[in-house]
């Protein structure tokens, strides 16, 4: 069969050639439907993150998957089915106790491995296998998107984590700030304006209009903040305190700057996954906003299968236009490679490897 695959340091992707998979007692074989590429991709790709498996001098790439049941080897599954697999699982040499709570995102580094990611082969192939209970089921009329589970799951960790950081009083949110306007972003976006209906949202990028990425914040009733005129500090003098704030940008001043840009009582869910780097903080600005002001930040990565079930439910209710602008591209394998290209008009793409 047909899979993407990288090899360390090669800087960019290669189709390969890899024996189909058996699936093993408790495991389905899937037939891969279509692969998002996202930023962990490009970053696996440059050699900044990820890791081989054991034995292995390629990865193959893909953690954003959906796909069809093709052999449901004696699991509750259903040949036919539609599914989602999630991402981790555990470590070599066994499960441990966040997998057996079903908490396999809490996890820490060494704890487990990710498809595509760390340690075990990813989804883009013709074919892979996954021990049913990481197979969450679709309908079929969500198949052509069922990529963007996914990416919409993380964020359905990042609010339920946040709202229960507020949990203890009565927090009633009504303004939201997405830093960042990538594909996570806009889809986060959307499920604040959408699904979560806050009055008034916020999205923060460095882009020059015309572009793709303001249309699709303004469509969907947001407003537009170029970083470069209103650093994240300044947007409660520019615009407003916001009461929830959203991190994807992974620029490590983003997070520090995320306190000053929170309404008293706010909170911050941070996502982005800085490279290290040195700053001067006001520490003592920074205390005193946190204890005065009730304000919180939580770091969240990952999710679990109930966030993919939420994640499913939410896919649903957004609409058809914004799906359709925010999908720029969905490339076949003869031209696979085009789903790895970066530029202004790309926002989100995926590889193609069979239809229903």
């Amino acid at each position: 069969m047909k899979a993407i695959a990288v090899e360390p340091g090669a800087g960019e992707p290669t189709l390969v050639e890899r024996p189909q998979p058996e699936p093993g007692t408790g495991e389905a074989l899937v037939r891969t439907l279509r692969v998002g590429v996202d930023g962990t991709d490009q970053e696996v790709i440059a050699g900044h993150h990820g890791e081989l498996p054991p034995g292995e001098d390629r990865l193959v790439l893909g953690h954003e998957a959906v796909g069809v049941v093709a052999d449901p080897n004696g699991t509750d599954l259903e040949e036919g089915e539609i599914v989602v697999p999630t991402v981790r699982r555990p470590p070599a040499g066994g499960t441990n106790e966040y997998f057996e709570r079903g908490e396999p995102d809490m996890a820490p580094d060494g704890e487990y491995v990710e498809r595509g990611i760390v340690g075990e082969h990813g989804f883009m192939s013709e074919y892979f296998t996954s021990p049913a209970e990481y197979l969450v089921s679709i309908p079929e009329e969500l198949a052509a998107l069922g990529f963007l589970v996914e990416p919409i799951s993380i964020s359905e960790k990042a609010f339920e984590h946040a709202f229960a950081s507020r949990s203890a009083f009565d927090w009633n949110p009504e303004s939201a700030l997405v830093l960042g306007n990538g594909s996570l972003g806009l889809l986060t976006l959307a499920m604040l304006e959408k699904v979560y209906e806050f009055d008034r949202t916020y999205c923060l990028g460095r882009r020059d209009r015309p572009d793709p990425t303001i249309d699709i914040i303004e469509e969907l009733g947001a407003t537009y903040v170029d970083s470069r005129k209103t650093p994240v500090a300044e947007i409660p003098d520019a615009y407003e305190a916001v009461d929830f704030a959203y991190e994807a940008t992974g620029y490590a001043k983003h997070a520090v700057e995320t306190v000053d840009a929170l309404a008293p009582n706010g909170v911050g869910a941070l996502l982005g996954v800085p490279e290290p780097w040195e700053f001067e903080v006001d520490g003592g600005h920074l205390h005193r906003e946190m204890v005065l002001h009730n304000k919180a930040l939580v770091g969240t990565v990952n999710s679990h299968r109930g966030q993919f079930e939420s994640a499913v439910d939410t896919l649903s209710q957004l609409p058809d236009w914004f799906t359709d602008d925010l999908v720029t591209g969905v490339y076949g394998l003869e031209e696979y490679d085009a789903a790895f290209e970066t530029g202004d008009d790309v926002v989100k793409t995926a590889v193609e490897f069979g239809s229903l």
